[in-house]
């Protein structure tokens, strides 16, 4: 059996949103996550485990030119009004390619900051989604 130990690094990564590549971006990240609870009965050992809601979420770093760019295309000008985008995120180096789509985007906030001997200004975009489509 032959391993791939090839690893992804960040040149391999393509963000799109919509049907726009973004290039002015310097993160990404996304988790899913499962409400569960420990079910007890007799005695001090758990019995089972029960499950709920499933939760998406991550967040995306731009730089300030692509913010203005995502903020001047958005409804009102304000990100927050953006409503059901789609994020897909490409992993790809030599034949392998790995694709994500995070479906039913949604930005929940935007802030902007700068300080005294920045070179130039980034913005941490957090966002909930409604689906995760891993690769196949």
């Amino acid at each position: 059996m032959v391993f791939n130990t090839e690893q992804f690094e960040w040149s391999d990564v393509t963000i799109q949103l919509g049907d726009r590549v973004l290039t002015a971006v310097q993160g990404v990240s996304y988790d899913t996550s499962q409400d569960k609870e420990l079910i007890y009965g007799k005695g001090n050992q758990p019995l089972a485990i029960q499950r709920g809601n499933k939760a998406y979420k991550g967040e995306i770093t731009v730089l300030q030119s692509e913010l203005h760019i995502l903020i001047n295309s958005a409804p009102n000008k304000d990100l927050t009004d953006y409503r059901n985008l789609t994020i897909t995120v490409s992993y790809s180096r030599d034949d392998v390619v790995v694709t994500d789509g995070l479906v039913g985007v949604e930005f929940t906030e935007m802030s902007k900051s700068l300080k005294q001997n920045d070179k130039f200004m980034t913005a941490t975009l957090p966002i909930i989604f409604t689906r995760l489509q891993l690769a196949k």
